[in-house]
């Protein structure tokens, strides 16, 4: 059944401070405080600009601008993004230094730090090992420097982290194979799923399958990007031929209601990027998003940044985009939160565990902009 999110005035005097609390603005402030999750953030369109400039000074990388500002228009690509495709130029410079093991650990340690310091709890980080084999490091080697990196934030803060390594549309399948063999063996050391990201249109999810196969014969857990470039075919293929569990961005399943409905009633969750997804033009406006659509038909929706640095945004910033653009009240965001932990590629005790404490912490929120309101109720 679709929730139901209208308030009737003569609820208002039983409801009293929840109401006020579940309707209220949040500031960014308040939602960095709550505990969150990324599951869909993508390492190399998640650097700082000021680092990309010190590797490539340290590499002797010549990139198209020397400093923070000439930069930043060539990782960040902003509201004139015609496509995603022109989306994905970004990576062109983001991969230049991102060829050395030092430069692994210390990207995958700065995306953790910075999704620590919002108060992200679980991440996800994915990357396709492939792309770092320039200088000639080994798959292993490329895997084991963004597993150290990701300890050592472990280590200095609090939170959890994983690897899903990616497979890549347009290479070849072969490739997916070999990625896939190397999911398996770095299985419970830190990569908890496998993914195949890369452009859509005219390369089918199906031209993989094998590589799903050896990961899902592992006992490994998938997610695949579809159904963002290209429509509900795309979700189609990931999860009946490649045996998705979570589905990557899947704003096109709103175009095909009976493959929704299944989405639904399997509980897949979606791992959507709703600023990212303007900027590609899976969507033409934010107000057009079908997040909501979505959450209020019953789906398990989470919340992601997909590249932090080239959508120039943070977990944070996501869900006060759908707060403010969309209409997510409190109450809203709080089961977003939960469905997020609940879709995470955790064992189920480790879960379990992790989603009690956020659970305790998400009652006791007050958020810091109303606690003024309160007192004078």
């Amino acid at each position: 059944m679709p929730r139901d999110r209208r308030i009737v005035p003569e609820m208002a005097g039983h409801l009293g401070v929840r109401l006020v609390f579940a309707m209220a603005k949040l500031s960014i402030q308040d939602l960095q405080r709550l505990p969150k999750t990324d599951l869909h953030v993508h390492l190399d369109g998640s650097l700082r600009i000021p680092t990309i400039l010190e590797l490539a000074e340290l590499q002797q990388v010549k990139l198209p601008a020397d400093s923070v500002e000439g930069l930043r228009p060539f990782v960040e690509v902003g509201e004139d993004c015609k496509s995603l495709v022109d989306y994905l130029r970004a990576f062109d410079v983001t991969l230049s230094v991102m060829q050395t093991y030092d430069s692994l650990v210390r990207t995958a340690f700065e995306l953790a730090e910075d999704s620590a310091l919002e108060n992200v709890r679980y991440l996800e980080v994915r990357y396709s090992p492939i792309l770092h084999q320039q200088n000639g490091m080994t798959l292993h080697a490329i895997v084991q420097a963004v597993l150290e990196g990701l300890r050592q934030a472990e280590r200095k803060y609090n939170i959890k982290t994983g690897v899903i390594l990616c497979g890549m549309r347009h290479i070849s399948p072969d490739i997916s194979q070999r990625l896939a063999d190397l999911t398996v063996a770095f299985k419970n050391k830190g990569v908890v799923g496998f993914d195949l990201a890369g452009a859509e249109e005219n390369f089918p999810a199906k031209r993989h399958k094998d590589a799903f196969g050896r990961v899902l014969q592992n006992n490994i857990n998938c997610t695949l990007h579809a159904g963002e470039a290209y429509g509900p075919e795309s979700i189609h293929q990931a999860i009946h031929l490649c045996g998705a569990h979570r589905i990557g961005h899947g704003v096109r399943l709103i175009e095909d209601g009976d493959l929704l409905n299944y989405v639904n009633d399997h509980r897949i969750p979606l791992e959507c990027c709703p600023s990212s997804n303007v900027q590609t033009k899976a969507v033409k406006k934010m107000a057009d998003h079908p997040i909501r659509l979505f959450y209020d038909m019953g789906l398990r929706v989470t919340v992601n940044t997909d590249n932090r640095m080239v959508t120039n945004t943070t977990v944070s910033r996501e869900f006060q985009v759908i707060h403010e653009e969309l209409g997510f009240n409190l109450e809203e965001i709080k089961e977003v939160i939960i469905m997020g932990f609940k879709s995470a590629f955790l064992p189920y005790a480790l879960k379990r565990a992790l989603l009690a404490e956020v659970v305790h912490e998400l009652k006791a929120f007050k958020p810091h902009s109303l606690e003024s309101k309160r007192e004078q109720l």
